[in-house]
Parts: structure tokens; C-alpha cells; sequence
């Protein structure tokens, strides 16, 4: 399964980056999106796409425990999408 880093404009001020961890199982999601999420600059957005069932626990807890924003968390079709915003470290 091919995983890419792509960078996007969500809006003016937002620049958004795609992870696609489909078809990875755990720990790789949450392993590729703790790297990935240390190569964007603070208050940017990284969207997560992933198959990986566990990822609806997972990604909460990793936001939670390092202080990044879960904006937003979906289901479709047994795709899991999250969109999160980098800490920052005021």
C-alpha cells in the first residue's frame, strides 16, 4: 500500500498535509502519524485517512496525551479520517 505526505491549502491561513495509512494495521498508523506530525510546523493540519479499526482509539489518546487538537474524526464506509492540529508551544 503506497503512504504519501502530500501538502494542500485548506484555506489562506491553513496549510493541511495528508497521511494515507490505509491498509496498515497497529502500531503503523499511529507510528507513521507521530513522525509525520513532528515534520509540520506548529498550529498546521494534518488529515489521517486509515482502515485500521483501533485508529478510533488510538489517535484520540495520541492527541490527548500530546497536546495536539483532534479537530475532527469520521467514518465512511469503513475509512477512518481525522483531521489534527499541531501543537504549539506557547
Amino acid at each position: 500500500m503506497k503512504r504519501h505526505l502530500a501538502k494542500g491549502m485548506k484555506d489562506r491561513n491553513t496549510t493541511e498535509y495528508l497521511l494515507d495509512a490505509r491498509g496498515l494495521f497497529c502500531p503503523e498508523p499511529v507510528m507513521l502519524l507521530h513522525k509525520k506530525i513532528r515534520e509540520i510546523a506548529e498550529g498546521e493540519v494534518l488529515v489521517l485517512i486509515a482502515t485500521d479499526p483501533s485508529t478510533s482509539r488510538d489517535v484520540p489518546k495520541f492527541c490527548h496525551f500530546l497536546g495536539h487538537e483532534l479537530l475532527s474524526s469520521s467514518e465512511n464506509e469503513k475509512t477512518f479520517r481525522y483531521s489534527i492540529r499541531k501543537a504549539t508551544t506557547d
